[in-house]
């Protein structure tokens, strides 16, 4: 089978593979038998109405060629559905669609899906296999580690679980049909393994910036192998976030309070975790770190089209309450991942309440001097 680049995510006994290439849907059916999913019991596909329309007849069709038994259930498609009477819809329906232990969930979307079908897997009969085929660029992240969620409407990811897939297959034609707003969204991410763990890679997306939004496959299939490999090493030593994991959750502080505050959907999980990631830096010079960071942070976030300036309308109030909401807020402090140097981040657990504040103010700011 083709020219797919293959990350290990490396767990022991759990270990699981990341297959990242053009025309991997068509392998589907091979891939998943050759990873212990049954044959014997039915699979059930969960994806969004969006994507639906473009891949689940395809699949559905060649996973029935390769003798599996198949049924679909589809959501709609938005951060909305991360939630808990989705989930108990999701289980009714493997229910009646006769899913046994043996069974599998198939998530076939971007990280929306995979979260919500991964925690179906995850609860259904106490924990079922599943499978990753993400279909966005943001979903290079949210597909490897095993995280998987609903929200709540106070907190982002709040009801979750620790729930590894069987395999993650990344097609990368899956991509080329995304809208403009998507590609920039998903890049967030892609950047971000750079910004926590390779400089050079940083400078390789500033300098391919271009390529990347028109998603030509060789700038795309390289990224994304790159994006992957940081995040299986980085989950591979911690799969719990016990220490080192949390690095991953740089600009996602203060991005998923602006999630939460403007309510799921005015801004994309890539563009409000870009934010973050400016405020990240911001905080980090406020530190001590050089001006570098927040200049390089900036400049090559915009380069790929992200916002990189806090909406003056959110109220500030709502932010700071949304972070004491969040999982990373314990024993009355924050925990920031905050850059020391491009490609490089440490985990700080004492920033003050006030100074993220002003932080949040200063990106405002921003917005209204822009």
């Amino acid at each position: 089978m083709g020219g797919a680049r293959k990350l290990t995510v490396d767990l022991g006994e759990r270990s699981y593979p990341i297959y990242i290439g053009e025309g991997l849907l068509d392998e589907a059916g091979v891939r998943l038998a050759e990873h212990g999913i049954s044959k014997k019991s039915p699979l059930l596909i969960v994806t969004d109405n969006r994507v639906a329309e473009r891949h689940l007849g395809r699949l559905e069709a060649l996973l029935r060629e390769s003798g599996f038994t198949v049924a679909s259930a589809v959501i709609p498609s938005g951060e909305a559905s991360k939630s808990l009477s989705r989930l108990e819809e999701l289980v009714g329906a493997a229910l009646e669609r006769g899913l046994d232990r043996k069974s599998a969930v198939v998530a076939l979307g971007g990280g929306v899906v995979g979260d919500l079908a991964g925690f179906v897997a995850a609860s259904y009969m106490r924990g079922i296999k599943f499978v990753q085929i993400p279909t966005t660029i943001l979903a290079h992240d949210s597909s490897v580690g095993g995280k998987v969620a609903v929200n709540h409407p106070l907190a982002k990811n709040i009801i979750g679980a620790f729930h590894q897939p069987e395999l993650v297959l990344y097609d990368l034609d899956t991509l080329q049909t995304l809208p403009e707003r998507e590609v920039k969204a998903g890049l967030s991410e892609v950047v971000k393994h750079g910004l926590i763990w390779d400089a050079e890679f940083v400078a390789w997306c500033d300098a391919n910036a271009e390529k990347l939004l028109a998603l030509d496959p060789e700038a795309l299939g390289y990224a994304l192998y790159k994006g992957c490999s940081v995040k299986a090493a980085v989950v591979s030593k911690d799969e719990r976030e016990n220490d080192l994991r949390a690095i991953l959750n740089l600009g996602h502080t203060i991005g998923h309070a602006l999630e939460a505050v403007a309510g799921y959907g005015e801004l994309l999980h890539g563009e409000a975790i870009a934010i973050g990631m400016v405020g990240a830096a911001r905080l980090a010079v406020r530190l001590g770190a050089p001006e570098d960071v927040y200049r390089v942070t900036k400049r090559v976030l915009a380069r790929v089209g992200l916002p990189v300036r806090l909406p003056s309308h959110l109220d500030t109030d709502a932010i700071m309450s949304a972070m004491m909401h969040d999982k990373k807020f314990q024993e009355g402090a924050i925990t920031f991942i905050v850059p020391v140097a491009v490609g490089k981040v440490e985990i700080n657990k004492s920033v003050s309440t006030a100074l993220i504040r002003e932080i949040v103010e200063e990106l405002k700011q921003e917005a209204v001097e822009a």
